[in-house]
């Protein structure tokens, strides 16, 4: 197996950077199509579009879920449409959608993160869910996006829980990375991880333990600050590097076990995340100090700590259990561990990540 690491096609970010939009959407194609929600397309994109030169880009309203329905609606408008260049204005599961159809219409794809929610928009996988939201696949690209434009204005204004919730998938990212290389299991583009990007998941790390509370702070205030710009940053580049490049573990296994819980449906994929993380660091026994610095971090910005903060206040074994098997699949990451997989160590380590971040609260 080789050494593998994968990249963006360019990655710009600053403030108003969503004008250079038409220009970008020229240098890939003549035919442009806008995926975005009904905030992007009834609040953002009128901000911009009076300034644009050149002939309106259409836009398309997503429908809510990255699964096969709304895939193939998306597909067959691109191909009925004769669109050259999709564009994702929108959040992960946007993002996800317009990355897959764009992949099997075999055209560009230019991404505009509306929030800093995940690592998504560099990545060269995205997740299928079912219609009701459960975890179903991985789906692998052929490329990564061309383009990942993040105007850090839009990011600003955005609600904070979304910054704070890409925190918590970012913050695997070092963690599940090091399992990784500690195992040399494979990453998320088929290799082993580089030395960037596995130095490129650690500077994740740091840039949130030393800007995490500064950049909270700033996005309440609807403030681009560098802290701000450091996390944004951390959230999308460098996590999206990091994990793709370094590879997966228990948290992100853990999270997709949670999905089929329902009570869980209403928190973000970084929050469940955070606590997959947390019950990641029981499962493989890492020290106490480190232990304490993550839900030190994590209680500062707001993350999850206990099974409570996702909606499993009084959570049913046999619920609990279907989760930890769902997270055990064969093909799951958190087999990259270095430590013997089981439902029962699942099982236990989130109980216990639920019990520690309780007793840390009293």
């Amino acid at each position: 197996m080789f050494f593998k690491t994968v990249f963006p096609g360019k990655y710009i970010q600053g403030e108003g950077a969503l004008g250079a939009l038409p220009e970008l959407v020229s240098l890939l194609g003549e035919n442009g199509l806008i995926l975005t929600s009904h905030t992007g397309a009834n609040k953002i994109l009128p901000q911009y579009t009076k300034d644009w030169k050149g002939k309106p880009i259409p836009t398309e309203l997503f429908k809510g879920e990255c699964c096969e329905k709304e895939l193939n609606r998306i597909t067959e408008i691109i191909h009925r449409e004769k669109v050259d260049v999709l564009i994702c204005m929108g959040g992960g599961k946007a993002i996800d959608t317009a990355k897959i159809t764009a992949d099997r219409s075999e055209i560009p794809v230019i991404i505009v993160p509306t929030i800093a929610a995940t690592d998504a928009p560099c990545s060269g996988c995205a997740v299928i869910y079912s219609e009701a939201g459960v975890f179903e696949s991985v789906y692998y690209q052929k490329m990564n996006p061309q383009v990942v434009l993040v105007d850090t204005c839009i990011i600003a204004n955005a609600p904070v829980r979304f910054l704070v919730a890409g925190m918590g998938d970012a913050l695997a990212t070092w963690f599940e990375g090091r399992s990784c290389e500690r195992t040399q299991s494979p990453n998320e583009c088929g290799g082993i991880s580089t030395m960037t990007a596995i130095r490129l998941a650690r500077l994740c790390y740091d840039t949130l333990l030393t800007y995490g509370t500064a950049a909270k702070k700033a996005c309440e205030k609807h403030l681009v600050t560098p802290a701000l710009d450091h996390i944004i940053e951390a959230n999308i580049l460098l996590s999206g590097i990091g994990f793709e490049s370094s590879g997966l573990g228990a948290a992100h296994s853990i999270h997709n076990g949670l999905t089929a819980i329902e009570e869980t449906h209403s928190f973000y994929h970084g929050e469940k995340v955070a606590f997959g993380m947390l019950a990641g660091l029981f499962l493989t026994d890492a020290s106490p100090e480190e232990i304490d610095t993550v839900y030190g971090f994590c209680e500062k910005v707001g993350l999850p700590t206990t099974l409570a903060h996702i909606g499993l206040k009084n959570p049913e074994q046999n619920k609990m259990r279907k989760a930890a098997e769902k997270a055990c699949a064969s093909t799951e990451g958190i087999h990259h561990e270095a430590v013997v997989i089981s439902p029962e160590k699942v099982l236990n380590a989130m109980l216990m990540a639920d019990s520690y971040g309780q007793s840390r609260g009293l």
